[in-house]
């Protein structure tokens, strides 16, 4: 089960999020977007909104660097294990705490108002109970890793992260005795970049592609001239149907 889950589940889940968003972005374009509705309860969305993006942000980034960057990379800078692993509690935590805030206000927006209930879709409700589940997994986990301040826990889920990327078949041995918690939190993880092309966080995607499409655009686009032309007389006239 633990070869499945974390050897075999990780490609599983890589692969429908990168053939899913690009069969979503080339067929149906339309749904590529994250169907806004800051006209209701808008003070509320902005708060929650800025929150929760700011403290996910955080957590994608931290995650990104500390699991994909190499141990000799950190052992080469002087960076002890321990020191690592203190941090990205400290780090992890505060971003943690500030994201399900937001998260919470998020959810409680959508719920509560009828308006926005019945503009949100089952997935909508889905992914962002998800992903607030996944914060606190994530918090949960800072329980167990403050026992473990050696920094040995942390080196077992890199080496894991880099083997998945690397295409290390002994991957999910590395993790095989971390606690349960670590286990929850990656399996929910991977669990959302499984339904990441079938709902509205396909639009992350384009805060990361926009800028640069946008400075390698070939011009300006005219959406519309300053000065509108008149119209002829003769396209002011109403059109006649000709008589038969």
């Amino acid at each position: 089960m633990n070869e499945i889950l974390f050897g075999i589940y990780p490609y599983i889940a890589l692969t429908v999020l990168i053939l899913g968003s690009m069969a979503r972005y080339d067929r149906d374009q339309f749904t590529w977007k994250t169907k806004s509705s800051q006209l209701l309860r808008r003070r509320q969305l902005m708060i929650g909104s800025v929150l929760f993006h700011a403290g996910v942000l955080l957590i994608f980034f931290g995650h990104l660097f500390g699991l994909l960057t190499p141990v000799w990379v950190f052992d080469a800078l002087g960076v002890s294990h321990g020191a690592k692993q203190i941090l990205a509690m400290v780090s992890g935590g505060v971003a943690g705490v500030i994201a399900l805030l937001g998260g919470i206000l998020l959810l409680h927006r959508r719920l509560a108002d009828p308006r926005i209930r019945k503009h949100s879709t089952p997935m909508d409700n889905l992914i962002l109970s998800l992903l607030l589940l996944q914060l606190v997994l994530g918090l949960l986990t800072i329980t167990v890793s403050v026992r473990h301040l050696d920094g040995e826990e942390m080196v077992k889920l890199m080496r894991w992260a880099q083997g998945i990327w690397s295409f290390d078949p002994n991957a999910a041995s590395y993790i095989a005795d971390v606690n349960i918690l670590f286990k929850l939190h990656l399996f929910l993880g991977l669990t959302i970049f499984l339904l990441f092309p079938f709902s509205r966080l396909v639009h992350i995607l384009s805060g990361f592609t926009a800028p640069v499409r946008y400075l390698a655009r070939s011009g300006w686009q005219i959406v519309r001239s300053r000065r509108r032309a008149p119209l002829p007389p003769r396209a002011r006239r109403p059109l006649r149907t000709p008589r038969p």
